[in-house]
């Protein structure tokens, strides 16, 4: 009996039980005119038929787009004002709006969504436009350090533009660079923290020479107990900046050598001995080298 029903055959999840009783050929047969078993397709279910707290945690995970289109089937879920808080939350972090929002009349966060949002391609297109879109609207205030955190914690402007913008308003790039931390950080880490924040100039000027002056400035405030001078850590950065073009360009045939880069630091940054001259020139060659 064992036997048996290891050999029955199971199709669709059903058994075909004629198998066992009639031939092969006649079995096929009664397959073919057995009318066809319906599957039932998976269907969304209805939000509102659910918890609201489970409703709400299930549309956490669309992003805007999604999410405008849910409002077009549950109106009053989709615009939960703690959702779009949330949507606002993860691109603009810090906007000067959040401090008084509660205060305006009539306030909506996926109102303030769409001014962001408007307000942020306008940038990347326009930078100038796109802040006075920011001031008209009252999101960020007309001051260095509002604008400052804006920029700093924005996921959604080009750094194209944010280097443009910057390059025009240096008091806006003193705050910024403020609002960095470079504690306990290798300077050659620290650097790249830097231009990952604000993007390079592609080419050596005022503005690469003053943002130079101003991350010097700051990582001496950062880390005093190294006791680095800020002319001292100025010149270590354009050494570094040297040497990181040397390695990785493919126009330099013979590449700066370790010998020669501590040589050529230890005269011109005063109270650099060779040992962090070393680890300088060791940090850039594991990365371009």
């Amino acid at each position: 009996m064992g036997q048996i029903l290891r050999r029955l055959q199971e199709v669709d999840g059903e058994f075909h039980w004629e198998e066992m009783v009639v031939p092969r050929s006649c079995a096929s047969e009664a397959r073919k005119t057995r009318a066809p078993t319906r599957r039932k397709s998976a269907q969304f279910p209805d939000l509102t038929k659910l918890p609201p707290e489970l409703s709400l945690c299930v549309l956490s995970y669309l992003n805007p787009t999604d999410l405008c289109l849910a409002a077009c089937i549950w109106d009053g879920l989709a615009n939960d004002e703690v959702l779009w808080m949330r949507q606002c939350v993860s691109s603009w972090r810090c906007v000067t709006i959040y401090n008084h929002c509660r205060f305006i009349p009539g306030f909506s966060y996926k109102q303030l969504f769409m001014l962001l949002d408007e307000a942020s391609v306008t940038f990347n297109a326009e930078p100038e436009m796109g802040m006075e879109y920011l001031h008209q609207k009252n999101l960020v205030a007309n001051d260095p350090l509002e604008i400052a955190r804006f920029l700093h914690t924005t996921k959604r402007l080009r750094a194209l533009k944010k280097r443009e913008f910057l390059n025009q308003r240096r008091d806006v790039l003193e705050k910024l660079i403020e609002l960095q931390s470079y504690e306990n950080i290798f300077l050659p880490n620290a650097l790249r923290q830097f231009f990952g924040e604000i993007s390079a100039p592609t080419e050596r000027g005022s503005y690469l020479e003053d943002m130079i002056d101003r991350f010097s400035d700051r990582f001496c405030a950062c880390n005093p107990q190294l006791g680095l001078q800020k002319d001292t850590v100025y010149v270590l950065c354009f050494s570094l900046i040297m040497l990181s073009v040397d390695l990785c360009s493919p126009h330099v045939k013979n590449k700066m050598s370790k010998r020669e880069f501590i040589r050529n630091t230890r005269q011109a940054a005063h109270g650099v001995n060779d040992d962090l001259a070393g680890h300088l020139y060791d940090n850039i060659y594991l990365v371009f080298g």
